[in-house]
């Protein structure tokens, strides 16, 4: 996590208390510095400083660590190493690479106190400069380029805080700590540029200003995408009990959404579901592009049985790694999964600190790290003269206990996201997935995206899709009267509510999110087969009230079946939905004819 640095014997430990270790001695430290506990040199963070008395958060067992044994100082607050190398790599929730600690390991369990740069020191990068020696640059600049994968250019920029003329600049190949530039200050001082840079992952990343979300971040998923859309920059959440399909879902959207970057988050979870991951991304091939996905992907995986305290960082590890590539100017999305359990890690960190607990436990500073957290994420105008544009989408999964909602996190969680796909048992029991329902769930961004749905899909998009919500909502209070009187006492009009919406619900909004085919819909798809839904509803409401029409003649016409096989016309363009729409219209029209 740190780049080169001296450790300093600093104080003796005097408590140790599960991952938390209290030291005296620490009257130089600072708060959030980096240090590392005994011989060990197990690593950890100061989260607390009383005089001379540290309170540590150790990110490694302390099993058979006692009073009297020593802590170190690094002088460095914990940060993120940000340089090309990023992209495919899986790091553990302090930002070591897994397959280096197994290397140092020796086997599949990993041992304390090994320690394992983030970065490939020494593999060598093709440099291209892109401004000359004289011209004048500013923090968030970009010096040159570095070809990181095949499919994403890594923009090497001015760090934070630097600027000045140019003096040098060289091209060619380079690792990520030799020099590749330096600035003349305006007090005449030198500044070394080199690839790589640091950034504590508790501190936003800078920005020029923020850019209000008019753009849905597409995703493939017709529930999402239609009803429940987020923004490029937005902030979501997937709250639901247990295998209702959270992970599932994440996963989906990070395969099929067309964020350029993607930073996947395992924060807590159990060990065969982020075994999952781990395993199925390195395999999985871009829809975009048709390379394999882990080119745009960086894994953080912090199982349930490892280090409690290591959750924390996890989560801020990546949305700092997610920033950095926002700054380049890409589109990110961020899944953490899940905040439950980062929320968990917070209340037992904050147990062992004595200090006075909230609701249910958890401390009284939940709501306020839980909004930091979605607050980063956004469009922004990153720094720098080039007036570049980045945006960090962030989707957290929460856990509530029995998927009670009222519970702390979820109710932290609501008051700062704007999307919210709440996800039902009852659902997903009927195995009808994704199990968003869509009573419940809601988006405050869809409002924004009236205009972008009118140019790119069609003119009458946002009026389809609230004609659909509204028949879902009509179909739940009419189900309760057949329930108590019986379908035979609804009208020909609410039988065929009925029917429009159990249309929606099973050939629209179900999805198999395991079937190439069905996983990703594009949202012009999505249009013509709702609009081709909605155009039953349209046209028979013209004929139902006629009195030579009978309900069952209009569920037995053939464009009446071949609705639950639009999803399977993948090749279909506008003029084929509209053609369909068309022999539609004239087959219902004709049954009073």
């Amino acid at each position: 996590m740190t780049n080169e640095t001296k450790d300093i014997k600093a104080g003796v430990i005097e408590r140790v208390t599960g991952p938390l270790v209290r030291a005296n001695g620490m009257s130089e430290a600072k708060l959030y510095e980096v240090v590392k506990v005994s011989d060990e040199k197990l690593l950890g963070e100061i989260i607390e400083l009383h005089g001379d008395v540290a309170a540590i958060q150790v990110y490694e067992e302390t099993a058979g660590i006692g009073p009297g044994d020593v802590v170190y100082r690094t002088g460095r607050t914990m940060s993120a190493a940000l340089a090309p190398g990023l992209l495919e790599s899986i790091y553990d929730g302090v930002q070591r690479p897994l397959k280096d600690i197994q290397a140092a390991s020796g086997d599949c369990y990993i041992k304390r106190g090994i320690e394992a740069q983030p970065i490939d020191l020494e593999k060598k990068w093709s440099f291209k400069p892109t401004v000359k020696v004289g011209d004048k640059v500013q923090e968030g600049d970009v010096l040159g380029e570095v070809q990181e994968t095949t499919l994403i250019m890594h923009k090497v920029m001015v760090p934070p805080g630097e600027g000045g003329v140019v003096a040098t600049i060289q091209s060619g190949d380079f690792n990520v700590t030799e020099m590749i530039a330096t600035l003349t200050r305006d007090d005449d001082s030198v500044a070394s540029i080199a690839m790589l840079q640091y950034w504590p992952i508790r501190a936003a990343r800078p920005k020029t200003s923020k850019i209000f979300p008019a753009e849905p971040l597409r995703t493939g998923g017709r529930s999402i995408d239609t009803f429940f859309p987020i923004a490029k920059g937005g902030a979501g959440c997937i709250p639901g009990p247990f295998g209702a399909g959270k992970t599932v879902t994440q996963q989906s959207i990070a395969k099929f959404c067309d964020a350029e970057i993607i930073v996947y988050i395992g924060c807590g979870e159990r060990g065969n579901e982020m075994t999952e991951v781990l395993d199925e991304f390195p395999h999985l091939i871009d829809p975009n592009s048709g390379e394999p996905l882990m080119k745009r992907t960086i894994l953080i995986a912090n199982t349930s049985n490892m280090p409690v305290a290591a959750r924390e960082a996890s989560v801020y590890t990546g949305i700092t790694i997610a920033e950095y590539y926002r700054d380049m100017g890409y589109n990110v999305a961020l899944m953490a999964d899940s905040t439950s359990r980062w929320a968990e890690a917070m209340r037992e960190i904050s147990g062992r600190l004595e200090e006075m607990p909230g609701e249910e436990g958890y401390p009284a500073y939940l709501s306020s790290r839980t909004a930091e957290f979605y607050e980063r994420a956004g469009i922004v105008k990153a720094l720098g003269s080039d007036d570049r544009v980045g945006s960090l989408t962030v989707i957290g999964a929460v856990s509530p206990p029995g998927g009670d909602l009222s519970e702390p996190v979820s109710q932290a969680t609501l008051r700062v996201t704007k999307t919210f796909w709440s996800l039902d048992a009852d659902l997903a029991y009927k195995k009808h997935f994704p199990s968003i329902n869509w009573l419940n769930s809601y988006s405050l961004y869809a409002q924004n995206f009236e205009g972008y749905w009118k140019e790119q899909i069609a003119e009458d998009f946002a009026e389809v899709r609230t004609t659909a919500m509204t028949l879902l909502e009509k179909e739940s209070k009419l189900l309760e009267i057949v329930r108590l009187v019986g379908m035979e006492s609804l009208s020909n009009g609410d039988r065929l509510i009925l029917e429009v919406a159990r249309m929606i619900r099973e050939d629209f909004l179900f999805q198999n999110a395991f079937d190439k085919d069905d996983a990703y819909t594009p949202l012009e798809r999505q249009y013509g087969i709702l609009r081709s839904i909605v155009s039953i509803f349209e046209v028979a409401q013209e004929v139902i009230d006629q009195p030579e029409f009978e309900f069952a003649t209009l569920t037995a016409i053939p464009s009446f079946a071949e609705i639950a096989r639009l999803k399977d016309k993948l090749q279909w363009t506008k003029d084929d939905y509209q053609k369909f729409q068309d022999t539609l219209r004239a087959e219902i029209s004709a049954l009073i004819a």
